[in-house]
């Protein structure tokens, strides 16, 4: 049995996997995550500190959920996050395309390739070459 103490307000609980947050917090942090999705929805030009200040939330957490693509910004909202890698401005996520790409080239490259298996045929004795017994 793992028992933590939330992050959030100090309670003990069961810490089963993930974020160390008992479940009455994680309850409130979803409906907080809601209701940012709806005011972003409303007001698709609102930066992150807008949100925060409407919704009474720390942008910290807002750009946690970008990085973990819970949210994701329309093309002409001014929201925004750098590229872990490269620090190219991107909508979701950690890393922008190019990176990712990069990522799975280099680690596909990395993975050995099966090598094709090639079967050696028997060999087999000419038949002039038994083995024979004298008889005494």
């Amino acid at each position: 049995m793992n028992v933590r103490n939330c992050r959030k307000c100090g309670k003990l609980f069961n810490h089963i996997m993930g974020v160390p947050i008992c479940p009455a917090c994680r309850e409130k942090l979803e409906e907080k995550f809601q209701e940012v999705k709806k005011y972003i929805r409303e007001n698709r030009t609102a930066g992150i500190k807008d949100v925060s200040e409407a919704c009474e939330i720390e942008p910290n957490q807002i750009q946690q959920w970008i990085r973990e693509e819970r949210l994701e910004f329309t093309a002409d909202s001014p929201v925004k996050i750098p590229c872990e890698n490269c620090g190219e401005m991107i909508r979701s996520g950690k890393y922008c395309d190019k990176c990712k790409r990069e990522m799975t080239n280099n680690l596909s490259s990395v993975m050995e390739k099966p090598k094709a298996v090639h079967a050696e045929p028997k060999k087999t004795q000419p038949s002039g070459n038994k083995m024979r017994f004298l008889d005494r």
